[in-house]
């Protein structure tokens, strides 16, 4: 009996550790976060934050709601579900008084959230050269020229970027190949292959520029960049100040929604583009190319005044 009992114990630490591993340890940390918030404001007003109940969520929802986006909302949600799952408790986050809530909360503030601008090409062209004409050691020039380029030209996400490894890399006659281990849709690790081509001129070539700053760095091994993916939006506002942009309208995500929009906006079909941001719906992507098209297919085009 205190086999089999030490057995099942053994079974449900192991259970755990693959509960854990399922999501990537940044996924898991905002969880925490996120649930940490939910339990100040139960700690605060003498609620079990867990387990919990779909009405104490909701009581919480509508005190978010005040100074909260919409998704914000509905991301919280999911990091309480994932913590009650992980610790063996159920919550059921599709009750009525949840959803009928959401759905008010909707109705009054609207689930429209103003997005960050996208980094289009006009605007990496002018940053490149802002960092051309800033007085900067040259490694740091070499890298963040290296750094904003293959972030735009890839679509990639911050975690992805500041985690490709040297090993990572594939330098072919067309380009180069990066292999992503793992991405926010990928959680299984399955990975992909992102191409990028050689483009014709060098000066805001991804491919040239990143060579350049592997060569200059004699890099054999390791992070490709060297930094974290807070950095990344900290060094993207910093030249965008630079050059003369509100830097607050911009993020860390302006560089893929850059490439994104940018490459709706010269044709490229909507699979394809998915192809290179792993992207899995359609939903976000429908998204960058209609902003590309509000004035390409505007029907004032066809009134002449």
């Amino acid at each position: 009996m205190n086999e089999l009992i030490t057995d099942l114990k053994s079974l449900e630490l192991e259970t755990l550790k693959n509960l854990r591993s399922s999501k990537a340890s940044n996924t898991l940390r905002a969880y925490q976060a996120d649930f940490k918030d939910f339990s100040r404001f139960c700690i605060k007003n003498g609620l079990s934050s867990i387990p919990t109940e779909p009405k104490i969520l909701a009581l919480y929802l509508t005190h978010l709601s005040a100074n909260s986006k919409f998704s914000t909302l509905k991301r919280r949600i999911a990091s309480i579900s994932v913590i009650h799952k992980l610790k063996g408790h159920y919550l059921d986050t599709k009750h009525p008084i949840i959803m009928e809530n959401l759905h008010g909360i909707k109705r009054v503030k609207g689930s429209n959230q103003k997005a960050k601008k996208p980094i289009l090409i006009n605007d990496l062209k002018t940053i490149i050269n802002k960092i051309d004409e800033i007085n900067l050691p040259e490694k740091k020039q070499l890298r963040d020229k290296a750094l904003i380029l293959i972030g735009f030209s890839g679509g990639f996400r911050r975690s992805e970027l500041v985690n490709i490894d040297y090993d990572d890399l594939e330098f072919v006659n067309e380009g180069v190949k990066i292999f992503i281990k793992r991405s926010k849709t990928d959680q299984s690790g399955e990975g992909m292959i992102k191409a990028i081509p050689y483009f014709d001129n060098k000066i805001f070539c991804p491919v040239t520029k990143l060579k350049d700053w592997i060569n200059f760095s004699e890099m054999k091994s390791g992070k490709v960049f060297g930094i974290s993916d807070k950095s990344v939006a900290l060094i993207i506002k910093k030249y965008l100040s630079l050059s003369g942009f509100d830097a607050n309208k911009y993020g860390g995500h302006s560089l893929r929604s850059g490439f994104a929009t940018s490459a709706a906006e010269f044709g490229a079909e909507e699979r394809n583009i998915m192809a290179m941001t792993g992207h899995k719906t359609t939903q976000m992507v429908r998204r960058y190319i209609q902003e590309a098209n509000l004035f390409k297919n505007n029907a004032l085009n066809k009134i002449k005044i």
